[in-house]
């Protein structure tokens, strides 16, 4: 196997040098330098959706899924009630973590291969006053889906519900406007499309929001209330936190800035997804999704019919020739999935082209189609 593998993953990320040589810094938690680092991470983070000063951001130890449960668990009041938008497996999942937190949760469910239903979310609102919170995925990983969050967004804010988006898979390179659409709070993590490593995820909150959640938690270390109160007063995170981590995000940050932020990093994610998309046509692959519903994030195959395909095989051969994709999650349709995002451009979408054409001929595969 490779010792220098491109991700083609929905997360972990291939990362750039910076980033990884941020990493060899050693800090002191609880220094002022540290402290600086951490409010520059926090301040940049509301920058990217325009929150200004009715916005803070609150880091959270862990994957991206802490921070989604943190969020669940902060601002969903313990008597409240939550609707879930699922479409996959990780709409899914926040059905799950309510349930945990002894959260009433109806969820609307809708194929893998479908956007989530606004109608049926207009009509369940009406239907039902008890429930306060709507909970989205913006992009849903499971197949690459891009769900209406506009849409969602301007249905809950009509019958007067909060909104919390699962970003995870679009923050960074998808247009989320704090002043265009109106959420609660978004919830993402440090090493999807802002291309920093895993470790750290956080929650961008609306102010007021976050002051009325006191007392909500479900778990000490889950509760953003006291997550921010701590940082108000003294800066610092509550409980250790990932200072490698931190330091590649602020320079992963930075490269963000000077790559033209959301529309830049947007743009080339976008053209890695056109090489992708149009390179395994012509090898016969054929995609889950319509273009209308695909983001730029990571595409969703059918597995070939050709019965001398075996995913196995053309996993590893791939990976040995520097190239890691990823195992389907579908109940739809068998598939894979191969990512677009992280620190990698249009050249590395050739390459990896020529690297499966290479593979599907050693493994002898005649025909991709499913």
């Amino acid at each position: 196997m490779t010792q220098h593998q491109r991700l083609l993953t929905p997360g972990p990320l291939t990362t750039t040098e910076r980033v990884k040589r941020a990493m060899l810094r050693d800090w002191g938690s609880r220094n002022a330098d540290f402290i600086a680092l951490n409010r520059a991470v926090l301040d940049r983070l509301v920058e990217l959706i325009g929150g200004g000063d009715e916005h803070v951001a609150v880091p959270m130890q862990g994957s991206g899924s802490f921070a989604v449960e943190a969020m669940l668990g902060t601002l969903v009041p313990r008597d409240g009630k939550l609707l879930v938008m699922v479409n996959g497996a990780y709409g899914a999942r926040m059905v799950e973590m309510a349930r945990y937190m002894g959260r009433a949760v109806v969820a609307i469910e809708d194929p893998e291969d479908r956007p989530g239903d606004t109608r049926r979310l207009e009509e369940t609102l009406a239907a039902d006053p008890a429930i306060g919170h709507v909970a989205a995925v913006y992009c849903e990983t499971t197949s690459g889906i891009l769900n209406p969050i506009d849409e969602i967004a301007r249905i809950a804010a009509r019958h007067g519900r909060a909104l919390l988006i699962d970003a995870m898979s679009a923050f960074g390179a998808l247009p989320l406007d704090a002043a265009r659409i109106r959420f609660e709070a978004v919830a993402a993590s440090a090493n999807k499309c802002l291309e920093g490593v895993p470790g750290m995820g956080f929650v961008l909150a609306r102010k007021d929001a976050l002051a009325a959640a006191e007392g909500n938690a479900h778990s000490l270390t889950l509760d953003l209330a006291a997550q921010h109160a701590a940082m108000v007063r003294t800066g610092q995170w509550r409980f250790t936190p990932p200072t490698h981590v931190l330091a590649a995000f602020h320079e992963a940050l930075v490269q963000h800035e000077e790559e033209g932020g959301v529309e830049g990093r947007g743009r080339r994610y976008r053209e890695n997804c056109r090489v992708l998309v149009d390179g395994m046509r012509r090898l016969g692959f054929q995609p889950l999704l319509e273009e209308a519903l695909q983001a730029p994030i990571i595409v969703t195959f059918r597995m070939p019919r050709d019965p001398a395909f075996d995913f196995l095989q053309f996993y590893d051969r791939l990976a040995a020739k520097g190239f890691v994709i990823y195992p389907g999650k579908l109940t739809v349709a068998p598939s894979f999935r191969i990512g677009c995002i992280g620190a990698l451009g249009a050249d590395d979408m050739h390459a990896a082209m020529a690297a499966i054409e290479a593979t599907l001929g050693e493994l002898g595969v005649a025909n991709s189609r499913p």
